[in-house]
C-alpha cells in the first residue's frame, strides 16, 4: 500500500509522461535469419546485396515490433552483421594496416576478414564483452593511428527507421569505452595506452554526431559501460574531458550517456556534471546502488534520466511493484525519467511465448526480449498515470512471482542437505601436485610436448541432421546411436592416424557444452528457441536454472568408455565445469550464486567419480567462463573467486592421484585471474593463446605457475589453417615461458564450428610442429 501511495503522489508531480525505450534488441530474427544469410555469404551462396536486404528486413521488423509494443523511442545502430565494436572500428577508420587493402577493395569482405581472418591475414583478437558471454573484436591502436569518420552505416540505419515513421535514437559505443577496450597494435610497445588517443578521436565523434543530427537524430546514445569498472583518476579525467568537449559542440544532437552492468561509482559525479542532456543508468542487481549514489550527487536536475529497472540479462519476470517504487523515487532526482531495460536485450532470447514445450507454470515466470519490452511499457505507463492504470498487469505479475516463490519445483531438500554437509576437505586433492604428477607420468607415459585437442570435433551437417531426424521421429534411438558410434569411430581413428597423444571422443552426441548437461540434470530447463548471440554467427541456447540441481544418472560415461575401447591411447572424459554451467545459463535470482554453484559441483563430482571408476585416466572439466564471470569491481572479486575455485575443486578432487585433471579456458583476459587459475589445482590447463600471441604463457610464467599448461597454437575461430612453421613458432614462444616438461600442444578451443578439411590440415600441422620442436629439444 505504501508503494502505491508513493507512486501516485510522485506521479502527480511528474513534468511529462515517461517514455519507454530499450538500448538494443536481439539481431538474429525469429528463425536466425541473420546467421543463415551471413554464413551463406561466406560460402558464396548469398551475395552482398541479398545479405544487406535480409539485414534491412530484420531491422525494419524489429523497429516496427518495438513501436507496436509501445516503445516510444527505438534504438538504431545496435544491429550488426558481426559485432558492434567492430562496427565502431570501421566508423572511426581504425582499420589495422594488414586489413586496409581488403577493406578498400571490398568493404564487406574486408569487414569479415577483420572478424574471422583469411588464410593470409590474421583477424582481430576476440574477447568477452565485460562479464557477459558476448564476444567483441578488440580494436588495435598505436601512436600512429589516424582516425577518420565513416558514418554512412549509422546514418543509413537512422534514416531507415525515420522512413518507417519511428522515433529513433542512434546508439554508438562511446569514445572512452572504445579506447579503454582497445589494445596496442602488433609491433607497438606494450606500454602504449590507447586512451592517449582521446583528443585525436573526439573530432571524429563530433563529425559523426553532426552527420546524425543532419539526418534527423534528436538524441544520440553514447554507451560507456567501461566506466562502471574501477577507473583511475586519469581515466575519469579523460571521461570528463571527452564529454566536456562533446557537450560543447554546437552542431550535435542531444546526448544520452549510457552505462550498465554495475554501478557507476566515481564516474557518476563526473557524468552528472558533464554538459550532456541525459544519463542512462542501470538500477538492477549490484547497480541498484546507483539510486543512493545519484541522490548523493544531488540528482540530475534539468536532465533526462533513462532508468534501467528491468533486468536485461536474465530471463525472470521483473518485480513490477518494486521497479515502480524505484522509479517513483527517481522522479525527484531528475528533470525527466524514462524507463528502459538495464542494458541491451541482445543478451536474452527473443520470445518466451515460442517455447511450447515449457511447463505452463514455469513459462509464466519467464521474460525474454519481447516480454521485457512489455514490462518496460507497463512501467512507463504506471509511472506516468499511476499504479491504478496498470492494476491488471501488476496483479498478474504478483501472481507469477508468488507462483515461483512457493513452487516445489524450485527446492529439493536432499540436494540442499548434501550441499550443506560439504567440508573443506572435500575440495582438496589427497596428494600434492608433485606426487600426483609423478603418478600420472608413470600411468600415462606421454612424450615430451604431448599433443591433444580441447574436446569437440566438427559438428557436421550430417550430425545435426541426425539430431533433427531423431526429434522429428524420422529415425529411432537405435538409428541415432548407430550414427554416433560411427562418428566416434571415425574421430578416434583419425586422431590415431594423425599421431595425437591424448585423444577425445569428439562429442558428436552433444548439441552444446552446457545445454547437453543441463538436459540431463534435474533442476535445469532447456529451451527450443532461446537463441542468444555469443559471437558473429555463433548462437547458443542458454538453459535456465529453475530449481535445485542433481544428477539422476551418468551423463558421459557410456560414450567415453566406448571411445576408450577403440584405442590404447588415453581418451579424455569431457565435462563442463560448475562456473561455466552457471555463466552460460540463465541463473536463479532467488539464492546466492555460490549456493547454486555448489549444487552443480556436487552433480559433476558424481560424474567424475563414475568416469574414473570405468578406467578413464584423464578427465577435463572446462571452465572457460571463470574470467568472464569475474565481477567488474575489484572489491567484489575475492568473494567470487573463493566460491568459484572451490566449486571447481569440489567437482574434481575426489579422484586418485594418478588420474589427471585438465581444465580449459578461452577468449578472456587471463592476467586478472592467474592466482585463481593456480587455486583450481588442476594438473593441466589449456588456454587460448594464438590470437593474443602467447600472452597467457608469459602471464603464467610471471606468476611462477607450477603445473602443466597448453597455450593454444591454432586459432579455431578463424578459417585459417596455420602452417607447421607458424604453429612451431608459437610453440617456441610458449617454451620461452613454460618448461618443456610442463608444456602441452593443443588448439585454442574446441573444433565443433570448424569443417573437417581444415581440422585435418590444422591438426596435422600441429602434430608436425610438436615433432619438430621435440627434435630440437631432444634430437635422440
Amino acid at each position: 500500500m505504501q508503494i502505491a501511495k508513493e507512486i501516485s503522489v510522485t506521479t502527480r508531480t511528474a513534468p511529462a509522461a515517461a517514455q519507454a525505450t530499450v538500448y538494443g534488441y536481439p539481431r538474429q530474427g525469429q528463425g536466425r535469419e541473420l546467421k543463415k544469410a551471413v554464413e551463406g555469404y561466406w560460402k558464396g551462396r548469398v551475395d552482398a546485396t541479398a545479405l544487406r536486404s535480409v539485414a534491412a528486413g530484420l531491422r525494419a521488423a524489429n523497429g516496427r515490433r518495438l513501436a507496436e509494443a509501445g516503445i516510444d523511442e527505438v534504438p538504431t545502430g545496435d544491429f550488426s552483421l558481426y559485432d558492434h565494436v567492430l562496427d565502431t572500428t570501421v566508423m572511426v577508420g581504425a582499420i589495422p594496416e594488414r586489413h586496409r587493402e581488403a577493406v578498400a577493395a571490398d568493404p564487406l569482405a574486408g569487414y569479415f576478414a577483420m572478424a574471422r581472418g583469411t588464410q593470409e591475414v590474421a583477424p582481430l583478437e576476440m574477447t568477452k564483452w565485460f562479464d557477459t558471454n558476448y564476444h567483441y573484436l578488440v580494436p588495435e591502436l598505436g601512436p600512429g593511428t589516424v582516425f577518420s569518420a565513416h558514418s554512412a552505416r549509422q546514418v543509413a540505419e537512422l534514416r531507415e527507421a525515420l522512413a518507417l515513421g519511428l522515433t529513433a535514437r542512434p546508439v554508438l559505443v562511446g569514445p572512452v569505452t572504445y579506447l579503454l577496450l582497445a589494445k596496442p597494435a602488433p609491433g607497438v610497445a606494450a606500454g602504449f595506452d590507447p586512451l592517449t588517443l582521446l583528443d585525436r578521436i573526439l573530432p571524429v565523434y563530433a563529425e559523426v554526431l553532426a552527420d546524425l543530427r543532419a539526418a534527423g537524430a534528436e538524441w544520440v546514445q553514447l554507451d560507456e559501460p567501461a566506466l562502471v569498472q574501477d577507473r583511475t583518476p586519469a581515466e575519469l579525467n579523460a571521461a570528463a574531458r571527452a564529454y566536456r568537449d562533446l557537450g560543447a559542440l554546437t552542431d550535435r544532437p542531444k546526448l544520452l550517456v549510457a552505462s550498465y552492468f554495475d554501478r557507476l561509482g566515481d564516474a557518476l559525479p563526473v557524468l552528472a556534471k558533464a554538459p550532456v542532456e541525459g544519463l542512462a543508468l542501470d538500477f538492477t542487481g549490484p547497480a541498484a546502488a546507483n539510486l543512493d549514489d545519484l541522490a548523493a550527487v544531488g540528482g540530475l536536475p534539468g536532465k533526462r534520466l533513462v532508468a534501467g529497472v528491468v533486468d536485461g540479462r536474465n530471463v525472470w519476470v521483473a518485480d513490477l511493484e518494486k521497479a515502480l517504487a524505484t522509479l517513483g523515487t527517481l522522479l525527484g532526482l531528475a528533470g525527466r525519467v524514462d524507463v528502459a531495460a538495464s542494458c541491451s536485450l541482445l543478451h536474452v532470447p527473443l520470445d518466451a511465448s515460442a517455447e511450447k514445450d515449457v511447463d505452463p507454470q514455469i513459462l509464466r515466470w519467464l521474460s525474454f526480449a519481447r516480454q521485457k519490452t512489455a514490462e518496460v511499457v507497463t512501467l512507463a505507463k504506471g509511472l506516468s498515470a499511476g499504479a491504478a492504470a496498470v492494476a491488471g498487469e501488476l496483479s498478474a505479475n504478483r501472481a507469477a512471482l508468488a507462483s515461483r516463490a512457493h513452487s516445489p519445483l524450485t527446492r529439493n531438500p536432499d540436494v540442499r542437505a548434501r550441499a550443506a554437509a560439504v567440508t573443506p576437505a572435500d575440495a582438496r586433492r589427497s596428494e600434492a601436485y608433485a606426487e600426483r604428477a609423478a603418478a600420472q607420468r608413470a600411468r600415462l607415459r606421454l612424450p615430451l610436448l604431448p599433443t591433444t585437442t580441447i574436446g569437440s570435433f566438427p559438428q557436421t551437417a550430417e550430425l545435426r541432421g541426425a539430431r533433427a531426424d531423431l526429434r522429428a521421429g524420422r529415425i529411432d534411438a537405435d538409428g541415432y546411436e548407430e550414427r554416433i558410434r560411427a562418428e566416434i569411430e571415425e574421430v578416434v581413428a583419425y586422431q590415431e592416424e594423425a599421431g595425437l597423444d591424448v585423444l577425445v571422443h569428439g562429442e558428436p552426441e552433444r548439441n552444446d557444452m552446457v545445454q547437453y548437461f543441463a538436459e540431463r540434470l534435474d533442476g535445469y530447463l532447456a529451451t527450443r528457441h532461446g537463441w542468444v548471440q555469443s559471437y558473429g554467427t555463433r548462437y547458443v541456447r542458454p538453459p535456465i536454472l529453475a530449481g535445485d540441481i542433481s544428477r539422476p544418472a551418468p551423463m558421459t560415461v557410456r560414450w567415453t568408455s566406448y571411445a576408450q575401447s577403440l584405442t590404447d591411447r588415453p581418451v579424455k572424459g569431457m565435462l563442463t565445469g560448475p562456473v561455466t554451467m552457471l555463466a552460460w545459463s540463465f541463473v536463479r535470482d532467488d539464492q546466492p550464486l555460490a549456493d547454486t554453484a555448489r549444487q552443480v559441483a556436487l552433480a559433476l563430482r558424481d560424474e567424475v567419480t563414475d568416469l574414473e571408476a570405468v578406467g578413464t585416466s584423464v578427465i577435463q572439466v572446462d571452465e572457460p567462463a571463470l574470467r568472464e564471470t569475474l565481477p567488474l569491481r575489484a572489491a567484489d572479486r575475492p568473494g567470487y573467486l573463493a566460491w568459484a575455485t572451490e566449486a571447481f575443486r569440489l567437482s574434481t578432487c575426489g579422484v586418485r592421484p594418478d588420474t589427471q585433471i585438465h581444465t580449459h579456458m578461452c577468449y578472456a583476459e587471463f592476467g586478472d585471474i592467474v592466482q585463481a587459475i593456480d587455486d583450481l589445482d588442476a594438473d593441466v590447463i589449456s588456454l587460448e593463446a594464438a590470437r593474443s600471441h602467447m600472452q597467457v604463457a608469459r602471464e603464467l610464467a610471471a606468476h611462477d605457475y607450477p603445473r602443466e599448461a597448453g597455450p593454444g597454437v591454432w586459432d579455431i575461430h578463424s578459417p585459417r589453417v596455420p602452417s607447421p612453421e607458424e604453429a612451431a613458432a608459437l610453440l617456441r614462444a610458449g617454451l620461452r615461458a613454460i618448461p618443456a616438461e610442463r608444456l602441452w600442444v593443443n588448439p585454442d578451443c574446441g573444433l565443433k564450428t570448424r569443417g573437417w578439411p581444415e581440422t585435418r590440415a590444422s591438426l596435422d600441422h600441429l602434430v608436425a610442429a610438436a615433432r619438430t620442436v621435440r627434435a630440437e629439444l631432444s634430437p635422440s
